[in-house]
């Protein structure tokens, strides 16, 4: 990500209330997220579904993209027996290809029901509704002290940081791209505020994180996509591709606990919850070190994006060089 130019670089902290038509924008997504949050959540999960559908008929450049980067994970999974059947089929099937194309579609707008619902997603709803696989595991990792969680645009990528708020007893510090419309940026700011998450912006963001783990607090961060180019070499389902260096130095250069987090979706409006943790070399030059975890890291991504593909809605944007070099061929 790169911050948006005229924008402060301060995720918190935005100049000016933004033009009329902006605040009147934030006043409708504010609108739409109070209705969702008290609306009853199975129509609305029906009718985000639909949108999805309707969203892939519309969309074809999208669902190329999508169309091309799934095939790749789902012949990765075949050879190695991994994922469900579904899934599998879809390396060699193109009516199977296409099942789960539709469902990241409909996961994607799930995505933003999510974002409409956030202020709703109280300490007692994520009790009941996101029980965590390895609980043991998120003790451990909010049991005191610095701790880095790593996450990526899968699932229910909104609960992953709620989690870990609701879980801890200090702040959430997490990077943001500073978007240019300020009305629209306050409300990010003020709903992930009112549970517990800080959030800063992308210039300052290294420092930020560093000194939140000085204090002590929680640090989050999506590192699944090198959206700035600066990133580092890596190989994600037996493909070349670039991983944000970012989350890796913060690791290595503050050898602190790191874990990888994720909450997928499952039936009737439910999660499951994951977190396991990712070994940060102590030994070798810094390049080497971080050369590790980032492999490390992608061999952890892979065991997530496995248990289910088509929530993993980084498929909607370019991944793999080679698999773009041949879409423009």
């Amino acid at each position: 990500m790169a911050t948006t130019r005229g924008v402060a670089g301060t995720a918190g902290r935005t100049e000016g209330p933004g033009t009329l038509r902006q605040r009147a924008g934030a006043g409708l997504l504010a609108a739409v997220s109070w209705l969702a949050c008290r609306l009853p959540e199975g129509p609305q999960i029906r009718l985000a579904e639909l949108i999805g559908e309707l969203w892939y008929r519309l969309d074809t450049r999208r669902a190329a993209q999508a169309r091309r980067n799934l095939r790749r994970v789902a012949a990765w999974l075949a050879v190695r027996e991994l994922g469900d059947p579904p899934a599998r089929a879809a390396a060699d099937d193109p009516a199977a290809l296409e099942r789960l194309v539709r469902s990241a579609f409909r996961h994607y707008a799930r995505y933003y029901l999510d974002l409409a619902r956030a202020p709703s997603y109280t300490p007692a709803y994520l009790a009941e509704r996101v029980p965590i696989e390895q609980a043991d595991n998120l003790r451990e990792a909010l049991g005191g002290g610095p701790v880095i969680f790593i996450g990526l645009h899968f699932g229910a990528i909104e609960l992953q940081a709620y989690v870990a708020a609701a879980n801890s007893h200090r702040p959430l510090v997490t990077p943001m791209e500073t978007i240019d419309d300020p009305a629209l940026q306050r409300y990010f700011v003020r709903t992930r505020g009112s549970i517990g998450i800080r959030i800063v912006g992308l210039r300052e963001a290294r420092r930020e994180l560093a000194a939140a783990l000085r204090r002590g607090d929680p640090v989050g961060i999506v590192a699944d996509r090198d959206l700035t180019g600066g990133g580092m070499p890596a190989t994600l389902f037996g493909a070349a591709t670039s991983l944000p260096l970012g989350p890796a130095l913060l690791a290595v250069e503050t050898g602190a606990p790191t874990w990888l987090t994720s909450v997928r979706r499952a039936a009737h409006g439910r999660y499951v919850g994951r977190i396991e943790r990712l070994a940060v070399p102590a030994e070798g030059s810094r390049r080497e070190r971080v050369s590790a975890f980032l492999e490390a890291e992608a061999r952890a991504f892979e065991r997530e994006i496995a248990l289910a593909p088509d929530q993993w809605w980084a498929v909607f944007f370019p991944i793999w060089p080679d698999i773009e070099t041949e879409a423009a061929a």
